[in-house]
């Protein structure tokens, strides 16, 4: 006699997790750890609570996706951007966020790299 588990339905709804979340790992007083975020929090959710110091020290961001099965360290594409938007809007940032840029970037905020010259 041949026994057979059959997969289960997912008591979650596919829709609800097809999409991309992001988690900021954070260096709290006892070690880092992931903060918890809303099930509908978005990229520009995240950016902006970033901008408004919702996080204290952030030293990772990693962007997943249930659905399509995949994970990646986003961290460098999320430093640029808050870069970008910190130039374009003229925002001052936490010590925290500065250094959370620099880290990732490997240069100092609103410093762009010399083009080599051409002869």
């Amino acid at each position: 006699m041949e026994f057979r588990v059959m997969p289960s339905p997912s008591i979650i709804p596919n829709d609800r997790l097809d999409k991309d979340f992001y988690l900021v790992l954070e260096d709290f007083s006892s070690g880092a750890a992931f903060r918890e975020t809303d099930e509908g929090s978005s990229y520009s959710s995240l950016i902006q609570d970033l901008l408004t110091g919702q996080y204290d020290m952030p030293l990772r961001v990693v962007a997943f996706n249930p659905v399509e099965g995949w994970s990646r360290d986003a961290s460098e594409d999320v430093a640029l951007d808050l870069e970008r938007r910190v130039g374009a809007e003229g925002r001052e940032i936490s010590d925290a966020l500065r250094d959370f840029i620099e880290s990732q970037i490997g240069r100092p905020v609103g410093v762009q790299l010399a083009l080599p010259l051409q002869v």
